[in-house]
């Protein structure tokens, strides 16, 4: 079975290319995955933190940075934010969307978000890696 998972926060350079990052390492066949920014500025790299810790996490990934548009909600067949907010934003501009749209902790059966690491320290991204890898180990074990 093809699955598209889309994974979105603000501004793609910080947690979901790492949730982007982290699915596509685990190589699922079937499984395609993306990440986009609700206010997301067209071809940026990553951050140097989401960058260094993905390097010590053995996960070697290219990345530009990509706005969320009509094209990526098509393409998706579950799109998974970062925050509830970010739920509310893109089901409120894309209304056809909201059936399988969800926040990362709502697909794994957790409530919150993911705290933004934007400008913080290494440790701190390092933190937020490890909870998006505990979560995506979850949806992979229970939904893909």
């Amino acid at each position: 079975m093809k699955m598209n998972i889309l994974f979105v926060c603000t501004g793609n350079t910080c947690r979901s290319p790492m949730a982007e990052a982290i699915l596509y390492s685990k190589k699922l066949p079937g499984v395609e995955v993306k990440s986009a920014g609700i206010y997301a500025n067209s071809g940026s790299a990553p951050s140097p933190q989401a960058q260094i810790v993905l390097e010590e996490q053995g996960i070697a990934f290219d990345h530009r940075s990509t706005a969320l548009s009509e094209e990526h909600i098509e393409w998706a067949t579950y799109i998974l934010t970062m925050t509830n907010q970010h739920k509310q934003s893109i089901t409120y501009q894309y209304p056809h969307a909201q059936g399988k749209t969800f926040s990362l902790k709502e697909f794994a059966d957790e409530d919150g978000d993911i705290i933004d690491p934007f400008g913080g320290s290494v440790p701190l991204y390092e933190q937020t890696f490890k909870e998006l890898k505990r979560l995506i180990e979850q949806i992979v074990e229970k939904k893909l």
